[in-house]
């Protein structure tokens, strides 16, 4: 067994989109007195509810969750950002003798954590001058410098940051012992079913009207409409596309998400993987157990 000094302080449950992270994460948090912490770019969007797959209300309230609508409308946010707002959030639920549990699918953001990235700082009169220049500009520019052009080349966010860092990484610290991985991997056919599965909810749930408020609302080139279903959804909105081709689409579109967020973890050794919610639950059990 182990030693009180040695007893799982902090529970990651990582993987896909829609593979059973929020499942999982509820039925450890009932079990073990946890809250969860979300750490997702997209759920921390105001607003952006029914697209981003957040817990129901009856989730939320039958456990605490964190990490959700952080920003709004012209609000910027970080993944070092993100860490130090869940940091706090972890020193408040330990301090009151509950176990936090941070779930999602956003690499960078739970990296970050696992590892206590040091964030390079930003520049703001160079971010400045890069915000005023154009995506082939910034492109020629990442060139010019022999930088490694970032695999999403036409997201002006992730060009600029490319170039501030100038080829440096964010430091990491070593894993705690005291730190817990899981990771939800299913096979591709059932992870295909799922995904299909939830966005026909989320058509029936009303979201589209949320991605018509969303429009409305963020600007055209906010980060919180690049992604998802608002994204795809775009066309069919400006009635270029039927729902029918949209919806086949977003599939698509987080099929390949999918895939993106599995090679990403992939390289972490510290995560231990199962296909199905039961085993990564017995599994958890008997970790938080001690036994």
């Amino acid at each position: 067994m182990k030693s009180a000094a040695n007893q799982i302080q902090q529970l990651f449950i990582v993987g896909p989109t829609a593979s059973g992270k929020t499942s999982l994460a509820i039925s450890l948090a009932k079990n073990f007195n946890g809250e969860i912490i979300a750490a997702d770019s997209r759920t921390i969007y105001k607003g952006l509810d029914i697209g981003t797959a957040k817990p129901t209300i009856e989730e939320r309230q039958s456990v605490k969750h964190w990490g959700f609508d952080l920003v709004g409308p012209g609000e910027s946010f970080s993944a070092a950002m993100f860490q130090k707002y869940a940091k706090e959030k972890i020193k408040e639920i330990a301090g009151r003798g509950k176990l936090p549990i941070i779930v999602g699918g956003s690499g960078l953001y739970i990296d970050a954590l696992i590892y206590d990235y040091s964030f390079i700082p930003a520049e703001l009169e160079l971010r400045k001058h890069l915000q005023q220049l154009t995506i082939p500009q910034l492109q020629q520019m990442i060139i010019d410098k022999r930088l490694i052009m970032p695999e999403n080349n036409q997201n002006k966010r992730y060009l600029i940051r490319a170039i501030e860092k100038n080829g440096k990484t964010a430091s990491a610290k070593n894993i705690e012992d005291n730190v817990l991985i899981i990771g939800l991997k299913p096979n591709k056919e059932l992870l295909k079913k799922n995904i299909t599965k939830r966005a026909n909810e989320m058509i029936i749930q009303g979201v589209i009207p949320e991605i018509e408020w969303a429009y409305a609302n963020y600007e055209i080139d906010s980060e919180a409409l690049k992604g998802g279903i608002y994204k795809i959804f775009k066309n069919f909105i400006l009635k270029n596309m039927n729902q029918d081709e949209a919806l086949k689409l977003f599939v698509q579109s987080d099929l390949k998400l999918a895939k993106k967020q599995i090679t990403w973890f992939k390289r972490n050794k510290n995560i231990t993987w199962f296909n199905d919610i039961d085993s990564a639950l017995r599994y958890a059990k008997s970790k938080l157990n001690n036994i």
